[in-house]
């Protein structure tokens, strides 16, 4: 097995991608107030900024930023994935490993991460995030879907409301 090594910056603003192991499941946005309160919890045990985040069916894209001195986002991690699947019913379908070591089959094991380098990363990671829900098709609009921080990045005026409306009639519909 290679091994792996995340990057490791106190203090440093990161991107991440997490998936469900059922990449066909709706658990994310069926789940959302179970999945919002995970994640708030784990805010007040372990502070953490969120820059963006958007919830899909079956993944999730998000930027945190960590306070000063902490670079710890495993943990956190760690404790959401953890007291989200405890607190669903046990109806998964587990590998005879996941069994053995006494492991949900919720989410897949490992998540990407990825250390933001300056300005012009954080802006194209933010905005994909945002751009996610179009992409994939779930809205014509992305001031529709309600699992995203877009709305609060264009009370903020970070976006006008109708940014990225429809790609099919206005170019690419990406950072334009």
């Amino acid at each position: 097995m290679p091994d792996y090594r995340r990057a490791s910056v106190p203090g440093a603003t990161y991107f991440f991608t997490v998936n469900l192991r059922d990449r066909s499941s709706d658990l994310l946005i069926r789940e959302i107030q179970l999945l919002r309160d995970t994640v708030r919890a784990t805010k007040a045990r372990h502070p953490f900024h969120i820059d963006a985040w958007v919830v899909l069916p079956e993944h999730m894209h998000c930027l945190w930023t960590l306070p000063p001195g902490d670079a710890d986002f495993p943990l956190r991690w760690k404790v959401i994935k953890f007291a989200f699947a405890r607190r669903l019913p046990a109806i998964e379908s587990r590998t005879t490993t996941q069994q053995r070591r006494g492991e949900r089959g919720i989410w897949q094991r490992r998540y990407w991460e990825h250390l933001i380098r300056d300005e012009q990363d954080y802006q194209r990671h933010f905005d994909y995030i945002h751009y996610n829900p179009l992409k994939h098709g779930y809205v014509q609009r992305l001031v529709d879907w309600p699992y995203s921080s877009f709305q609060r990045a264009v009370t903020w005026g970070i976006y006008p409301e109708d940014w990225c409306v429809c790609p099919q009639s206005e170019g690419d519909g990406y950072g334009e």
